[in-house]
């Protein structure tokens, strides 16, 4: 809700009103309705005042809440109607108190299941993998045959074998040197196979994420990636062995005195510690049981380092072209270590520098490794745990941090060093965003996925196909050949964009597919450097583009009421765009009216139908709202009928919003939607407008006395008002 300042006088400012504390209400006194006659003498007791009310507790934020709801939501309790027989009422008591009790432990169960499932989510995936791969080899031998499988997961199956015996080598070479690399001792701690499994997959990731299209990524962020994920599967099992070995400990202190005789002169020594405020001596000592120390970026950048090494020494492919059966077969390096030389991009000027780059036929397979690669901290089967420290809170068991410091080492002690009650605030903000309850939109999912089976290109999704590259001219005019040679370029450039959206595509879908099934799940969010939240999840989310949003929805729903409908309606017009969104909302209202056959046969009918929901700027966040109001107009109870579709809102230039409202700025706020007005303000078209009645002005002017009127005369036909 927007807040609302009123015009005031310059000279005069109005007091400001306290929002801080509500003032108790004074004592009430239960008023009881005079006894029947015949009156007769009775001892009046005092009536005790009840004690005042926690204003402390008391946030504004609730109150404003409560006022601002619909007055439809709320119902007054009523009793139930008494029984006859006490032993009726108490039968039936005991049979509600037994079905809370079997719904109360099926929950449990249930709460249990999944976090099991969660725990192996996050501790398993790189064994399960590794085990996939040593089975497919068994079978391989067994058969003497190579198993059916998808392009990309044969690659990686070729990839394994070759680069788990060369960590395995080097790591045997670093046991036996007296002088070991920096990276030795973070090498040895980890399985080779389960080290091979993590970077193949790793790379595989970053090459599919990368931006450029070109199938490459920067050394330093490849190194720094890998490094980071050993170091995170390295302290997932050492915190899964902790445990072990505490159980076990555990048992055998039972029965050792002298085990139990040391654990107590420990905690005496931590005690002594604490009451001589030497408190950087007992944690340190605290701390030798329970963490890992933490490695670094440099100590990852270098592990990840040489384990590149080993995959650009071990990874090859196959030509598939045409070959004679004495003709050798053409092998060549699958990745490769490249230098890119300074180009100038979107204004900017790009330093050389090193990246890795995969071969074209690993390139031409991307858009069907999604379901083959393991994604990292997808979304969690239960809430996440609340957020107690810098890197306290988020997964289980995956490393999560309350900020994304991007190694940075300031910002990471900046944010450690701040004391825990000032950052309570903040984790409890982070958590109410990680426990909301997401599911996927099952009917929204659909659709995508038919249009993607069809070749996308419509509503919003890359096509699959690529442009064509234009023929070469048969002149030899070199000004038509040089145009030929940048035309080409462009289009090589432009598929190379088209490809990366498709792997992206392709990532964002395979999220929704796994999480297709579950009743719901939850995104663990931290703070960037400025503090704004975002999920950890880097997929699919409800930041994310249209896709995104329109394919995820609230797992647990709400009755609509009056003003939910209306709201609903509202979004619709917001989602259908151009040019709607800037109408008051009577307009918006009206314009759902309007179209209401329209919104009904993109529900039914989303594909094969009059498709008017694919001409919307946000078409599946259209179509999810689509779906959601027909699905309301059609049921006997509009009102009552239960949306678990998420209404976006959005602040009009924050910044603004905030020096308008600091400087009782009116105009200001007037511009940026903080009091209210007919339609919707939009600040950015008022600038735009303001700017162009100066560079008309400008070029009206004499261009003796003011050279820049040439200028505003070129510019004058460039800009719009809005």
């Amino acid at each position: 809700m927007p807040l609302l300042l009123a015009p005031i006088s310059t000279c005069a400012p109005p007091p400001r009103p306290r929002l801080r504390r509500l003032s108790p209400p004074p004592p009430m006194v239960a008023v009881l309705p005079a006894p029947a006659p015949p009156p007769r003498p009775v001892t009046l007791l005092p009536i005790p005042t009840p004690p005042p009310l926690n204003t402390d507790a008391f946030d504004w934020l609730d109150l404003f809440a409560f006022l601002n709801s619909p007055a439809d939501s709320y119902q007054i309790p009523h009793p139930p109607p008494p029984l006859a027989d006490d032993a009726a009422v108490e039968e039936e008591l005991a049979i509600i108190l037994e079905r809370e009790k079997d719904r109360e432990r099926a929950r449990r169960a249930d709460h249990r299941r999944l976090r099991q499932r969660q725990v192996k989510a996050e501790t398993e995936a790189w064994a399960r993998a590794a085990e996939e791969y040593r089975q497919l080899e068994r079978e391989m031998l067994d058969r003497h045959l190579a198993p059916q499988l998808p392009y990309v997961k044969s690659l990686f199956l070729g990839w394994f074998e070759p680069l788990r015996d060369a960590v395995a080598r080097d790591q045997d070479v670093q046991r036996r040197k007296r002088v070991k690399h920096v990276y030795a001792k973070y090498l040895l701690l980890l399985p080779a196979e389960k080290v091979a499994v993590i970077v193949m997959h790793k790379m595989m990731g970053l090459l599919m994420s990368s931006k450029d299209g070109c199938g490459s990524v920067r050394v330093v962020q490849a190194a720094h990636s890998i490094g980071e994920a050993v170091e995170r599967e390295y302290k997932v099992q050492a915190f899964f062995q902790k445990t072990r070995r505490k159980t076990r400990s555990k048992t055998d202190s039972e029965n050792d005195p002298a085990l139990n005789k040391e654990q107590a002169k420990c905690r005496k020594l931590v005690k002594s510690l604490v009451r001589r405020r030497k408190l950087t001596e007992a944690q340190k000592l605290v701390q030798q049981e329970i963490e890992l120390e933490e490695w670094g970026t440099e100590a990852q950048v270098k592990l990840g380092t040489r384990l590149i090494e080993l995959l650009l020494d071990s990874a090859f492919v196959q030509s598939p072209a045409d070959q004679t059966p004495d003709s050798s077969p053409d092998f060549r390096p699958a990745f490769k270590h490249v230098l890119r030389k300074p180009i100038v991009e979107n204004g900017r000027l790009k330093k050389k520098h090193f990246v890795i780059e995969c071969d074209p036929l690993v390139h031409e397979g991307f858009e069907s490794t999604a379901r083959h690669v393991e994604i990292p901290y997808l979304p969690m089967l239960v809430p996440p745990t609340k957020w107690k420290g810098y890197d306290k809170g988020g997964h289980l068991f995956l490393p999560s941090y309350v900020m994304r410091t991007h190694g940075v080492k300031d910002q990471k002690e900046a944010i450690k060093s701040v004391p825990r009650k000032q950052l309570r605030k903040v984790f409890e903000a982070l958590d109410i965003l990680g426990g909301t309850k997401w599911r996927v939109n099952r009917r929204v999912h659909d659709v995508v996925e038919t249009i993607w089976s069809r070749g996308g290109g419509i509503a919003g999704l890359v096509d699959k196909g690529n442009i064509p590259l234009p023929e070469q001219p048969e002149t030899e005019d070199p000004d038509e050949i040089q145009k030929w040679k940048w035309s080409v370029k462009k289009t090589k450039k432009a598929n190379r964009e088209l490809h990366a959206e498709r792997c992206d595509t392709e990532l964002k879908l395979s999220v929704a597919r796994k999480m297709r099934e579950e009743d719901g799940f939850y995104y663990p969010h931290n703070l960037d450097f400025r503090g704004r939240a975002y999920p950890m999840h880097p997929h699919l989310s409800h930041l994310g583009s249209d896709l995104c949003r329109g394919v995820l929805e609230y797992a647990e729903g709400r009755p609509l009421g009056k003003s939910g409908l209306r709201w609903l309606k509202i979004h619709l017009a917001n989602k259908y765009g151009g040019g709607i969104e800037k109408l008051s909302h009577e307009s918006k209202l009206a314009f759902v009216e309007d179209h209401l056959p329209d919104i009904f046969d993109s529900a039914s009918n989303p594909v094969d139908g009059n498709c008017w929901w694919i001409n919307a700027e946000d078409p599946f966040q259209c179509l999810a709202a689509c779906m959601d109001l027909s699905k309301a107009l059609e049921s006997p109870s509009p009102h009552d009928a239960v949306s678990h579709l998420p209404i976006h809102q959005d602040g009009s230039c924050n910044g603004l919003q905030h020096y308008a409202a600091l400087g009782r700025d009116y105009m200001g706020a007037a511009a940026v939607n903080l009091v209210p007005g007919e339609k919707p303000a939009d600040i950015y078209s008022e600038i735009a407008a303001r700017v162009l009645d100066v560079v008309r002005e400008d070029s009206m002017k004499d261009p003796a006395t003011d050279p820049s009127v040439s200028l505003a005369k070129v510019l004058v036909d460039e800009l719009t008002g809005g």
